[in-house]
């Protein structure tokens, strides 16, 4: 056999489902700091950073919407990590079943290591699935615009806005912000999409067109079950494997 489990199909479509939640919230945070989240900084601002009485009614209701935002934020980005590495790792155990799930742990964790090991592995997981040799200039163009659209999400928010100390604001994440983080997010899932049809389409497993879950082909092999046979198809037995 060539994969030594099925694909993870539900695993992929829990990183579907958290990149769209977390890219949401992200989107939800942007409009809050256009809308309110300037002019609460300068109140806070205005007040020490801890308003009181009559300062604090004014601007209870905005800190609590931001606190919100900021705990789905923090929430759907968790639930993304967590759904993703777990796809990887199945991934990894579709084509091979002894490959332990430590390197895909380490490969995102390790400071250092994180910007460079990811990619491999997940351009291995691809390799390793035995798509057609025809597709690899694809493969590589779309691994490499993800990989530089999660290296520049990186950098806006670890180093860019730190470093924006003359701005007033929330949090400083802005639409140039959003935008590199749902074109990361938007080419991870065409990443895991594309290993997953892969794998899949060697299992004669296809992926719905609409929602629900994959659908399984079945294969039929006729094999003899008798040594003579006086008619066409006569003697031979139907055999129906799912796979």
């Amino acid at each position: 056999m060539r994969f030594a489990q099925t694909p993870p199909t539900k695993a992929a479509s829990a990183v579907y489902l958290t990149l769209s939640a977390q890219v949401l919230s992200l989107g939800a945070l942007v409009i809050f700091e256009y809308v309110r989240g300037g002019r609460l900084a300068h109140q806070l601002a205005a007040y020490g950073g801890r308003p009181h009485g009559a300062d604090a009614q004014a601007v209870v209701g905005a800190v609590t919407v931001f606190a919100v935002l900021m705990m789905l934020l923090v929430g759907t980005t968790i639930a993304t990590a967590c759904a993703y590495l777990t796809w990887l790792a199945r991934a990894r155990q579709a084509n091979t079943r002894s490959a332990p799930a430590g390197p895909v742990v380490a490969a995102w964790l390790v400071p250092g290591v994180n910007l460079v090991a990811p990619v491999a592995l997940v351009d291995e997981v691809w390799r390793g699935a035995r798509p057609p040799f025809d597709r690899r200039n694809r493969w590589l163009a779309l691994l490499g615009a993800w990989w530089l659209a999660w290296l520049g999400m990186l950098a806006l928010f670890l180093v860019k806005l730190p470093l924006e100390t003359d701005k007033l604001t929330l949090t400083g994440v802005g639409p140039l912000e959003f935008a590199v983080a749902a074109l990361a997010a938007g080419l991870c899932a065409t990443t895991v999409r594309e290993i997953t049809r892969i794998q899949q389409s060697s299992l004669g497993v296809l992926l719905p067109r609409t929602a629900g879950r994959p659908t399984a082909t079945r294969r039929t092999w006729r094999r003899s079950v008798q040594g003579n046979a006086t008619e066409p198809g006569a003697g031979l037995g139907s055999v129906t494997t799912p796979l």
